[in-house]
């Protein structure tokens, strides 16, 4: 697939020192995130006897939520001691490989199983039609979760990878597309941007009004990847005044850079359990996608990637976002996952698939980035360093970046300047 040499690896330019500085973001979270679910259950009079006997469906998604595991079984033990019959559904629509089976995978990394969170788990592509909009839309609902008494939204709410609106990712999406499964992500994604901004919120008043949802439960995290806030939202709530306030705490909670510009991001992995791009372009300031233009988050001229988590298994998606990556990442791709959700997602997700520059070790794409990046002096280049876009509490970064550090930013220099650990292959180890 490669072949060796490329000459256009060659050039061997100089790479600049780096330092690692610690970043303070709001670090307030809940310690025990059971008790804050039943703190919020405690505040709807008699939801237990509107639950007695009946059967609950419980939505699971397939992202990295901070004790998203502890979290259902709060929520399972509760519905239990009221006599309820809960049960766990896989909301998220095509992800898995589109499978019954690679759902229920997904859920048990993230330590969903019925034996954890004490609640069996119906996995199905199977789904029905709730409705339409007033455009002729389809709106889909997974077979189980229609055909329970009640329906319960569990999810994270957060800024979207593809745009921005007054609701991104949150209990509306977990509504429209995650129960809508395969159908329903296909369907909405199939509009492009409008799809998810302005149809996915009215996809998910209509499941409120058609299906029992008798509420979502909504948490924020910080910029660590803790859960800072969880909120009990009533059906009209869903997509309604409640999300979008929440929305607004997760804006101000994310992790930012501190500074204006960066010539070179490099990036130690990427994958689905980080963003549902890879890499969050709320973060990195890149959207690609076409009629959405860049965020102004921070000008970043050249991005390396180096590998891809084991979670993601295989799904590179967002890959396209990096100008150059590595021959250890691309080996790690499966194109039939990667393919069938970026395929699925239509053009949010088509024009990120692509596979940028590949060189063949860390060292090579590095130094590539330094050399496309516009700084002829590269050992002045302004450059940085993180695990990836969740974990921006630490990084490493130039000195010549490190002296542009926005006023007021709290940056802590840990340890010396020091240069990159390259192996004999010219790999780096994990940061």
């Amino acid at each position: 697939m490669f072949p060796q040499p490329i000459k256009a690896f060659a050039w061997k330019g100089s790479i600049p020192q780096f330092q690692r500085i610690r970043l303070e973001f709001d670090r307030a979270h809940i310690q025990d995130v059971a008790a804050a679910v039943s703190r919020e259950l405690d505040q709807v009079e008699n939801l237990g006897l509107q639950l007695s006997g009946k059967s609950v469906a419980i939505t699971a998604g397939s992202r990295g939520i901070d004790r998203i595991d502890q979290i259902l079984a709060a929520l399972v033990n509760r519905l239990r001691l009221w006599g309820a019959q809960p049960f766990i559904v896989p909301a998220m629509g095509s992800h898995g490989g589109a499978t019954a089976e690679g759902q229920l995978g997904l859920l048990a990394e993230f330590g969903i199983t019925e034996a954890r969170v004490g609640a069996p788990i119906h996995s199905s592509m199977e789904t029905v039609e709730l409705g339409r909009l007033p455009n002729g839309m389809p709106v889909y609902m997974d077979q189980h979760a229609a055909s329970a008494d009640a329906i319960i939204v569990v999810n994270r709410i957060k800024p979207h990878t593809d745009f921005s609106g007054e609701f991104e990712s949150g209990l509306a999406k977990m509504a429209a597309i995650g129960l809508g499964k395969l159908h329903g992500a296909d369907t909405l994604h199939r509009f492009g941007v409008p799809g998810l901004r302005d149809y996915v919120p009215e996809a998910a008043r209509l499941v409120c009004q058609k299906a029992p949802v008798i509420f979502g439960l909504a948490t924020v995290e910080n910029a660590y990847h803790q859960a800072a806030h969880i909120a009990l939202v009533p059906p009209e709530g869903i997509a309604g005044t409640q999300e979008r306030e929440l929305l607004e705490l997760a804006y101000r909670l994310m992790p930012r850079f501190p500074f204006p510009e960066i010539d070179v991001l490099v990036v130690d992995e990427i994958g689905k359990n980080i963003s549902g791009v890879g890499m969050d372009p709320k973060v990195i300031g890149r959207v690609k996608v076409h009629g959405i233009a860049d965020m102004t988050v921070c000008d970043i001229r050249a991005i390396a990637v180096l590998r891809l988590t084991a979670e993601s298994h295989g799904n590179a998606t967002g890959v396209g976002l990096a100008d150059v990556t590595t021959r250890r990442l691309v080996s790690q791709v499966d194109f039939e996952t990667t393919y069938l959700n970026c395929i699925t997602s239509g053009i949010l997700g088509i024009q990120r698939a692509a596979i940028p520059v590949v060189a063949p070790s860390d060292k090579a794409a590095i130094e590539t980035a330094l050399r496309v990046c516009g700084r002829p002096d590269v050992l002045n280049a302004r450059a940085a360093r993180i695990r990836n876009t969740l974990s921006m509490g630490e990084m490493d970064v130039t000195p010549a970046l490190l002296a542009e550090a926005l006023p007021g930013s709290a940056i802590t220099p840990v340890g010396e300047v020091f240069s990159l650990p390259f192996d004999e292959l010219g790999n780096l180890p994990g940061f």
